[in-house]
């Protein structure tokens, strides 16, 4: 009897080894439960990555209204050129496009436009006068900082505005 059931112990041995792996079922269950978590993950992923490369221009044009307060404050009057304000900035990155206009003593308006129209706003900056009566009316400048309200829209306003125009929101005064 000892060697019978020797014999089918190896028998069931050898039989579970052939049955070892996975079936197609399970395979398949897996593959669609990871495609599932990877169709939530991926949108919010790469909302993510959006947004890290639209604080690139946030902080750009944030530095160049300051720069543009320092300058005016040192030199009367406003530049156009960002290399004058000594902030640092390129001109042009992989996601955004820089510039300022507006010189003399109207104001001065610093812009960051998407090169990536499809998925990146654009942001928008002023330095204006501000009169203020504790001060006996002494005129001192003012920034604010203006983002689009969708992709693909590029703002436009005049130098030293004080307030921004359609279709941008006003993020930081």
């Amino acid at each position: 009897m000892k060697t019978e059931f020797k014999a089918k112990f190896l028998q069931h041995v050898a039989k579970k080894r052939k049955e070892e792996g996975f079936t197609l079922i399970e395979l398949l269950v897996v593959i669609i439960i990871i495609g599932i978590l990877s169709a939530i993950a991926l949108p919010s992923f790469l909302n993510q990555a959006n947004k890290a490369k639209q604080s690139e221009a946030k902080t750009y044009v944030g530095s160049m209204n300051k720069g543009q307060q320092a300058y005016y404050a040192e030199n009367n009057t406003f530049s156009t050129s960002i290399d004058s304000l000594g902030v640092g900035i390129k001109t042009q990155t992989s996601n955004y496009l820089y510039s300022c206009t507006g010189s003399g003593n109207a104001g001065s308006s610093c812009f960051g436009n998407s090169t990536n129209t499809q998925s990146l706003r654009s942001y928008a900056g002023s330095v204006y006068f501000l009169t203020t009566a504790a001060t006996g009316g002494d005129a001192t400048t003012s920034s604010i900082l203006c983002e689009t309200v969708a992709p693909g829209i590029f703002p436009a306003f005049t130098a030293g505005a004080s307030d921004c125009p359609a279709a941008i929101t006003r993020l930081v005064k």
